[in-house]
């Protein structure tokens, strides 16, 4: 069986959360989902866990930061082309999520943009053309 990751997140509205999610493709896994926490499903290897405040907080001693004034992870997920990273940034400011809060990322075989959800967890979307990329690491450095 693959390693499964779920990235577990504290929202602030935990329907709109739900809706921004589902607004990018993310699906709703109902068995995971109740009034304090929601599974949001990208694939089969990547599920995304929205819990409310008080619910993040029975599993970590920690404060919550403010993700909209603070970064305490960056989270990176692959894209199958240039086409579909935009695509997945228009969805999110269409869905109320912050576009490009970094800068964009183009080194021809390596294309990335970034986002921030609805309680400014930054997102990265990457897209790689892995042939051209292992080729130009291993062009010999030019004197």
């Amino acid at each position: 069986m693959p390693k499964l990751i779920f990235v577990n997140l504290p929202v602030s509205d935990l329907p709109k959360s739900i809706a921004f999610y589902e607004a990018l493709g993310a699906v709703k896994n109902e068995q995971f989902t109740d009034h304090t926490a929601a599974c949001m499903v990208f694939s089969e290897t990547i599920h995304v866990m929205l819990l409310t405040h008080e619910k993040f907080r029975q599993f970590t001693p920690k404060t919550i930061a403010n993700a909209k004034d603070s970064t305490e992870v960056l989270i990176c997920m692959s894209a199958d082309s240039r086409d579909d990273v935009d695509t997945t940034l228009a969805k999110a400011a269409a869905a109320g999520g912050t576009v490009d809060p970094g800068p964009k990322q183009d080194y021809g075989f390596m294309y990335g943009r970034s986002f921030e959800d609805l309680d400014g967890h930054i997102w990265e979307v990457m897209w790689m053309d892995l042939a051209a990329a292992q080729e130009a690491m291993s062009a010999p450095a030019l004197a």
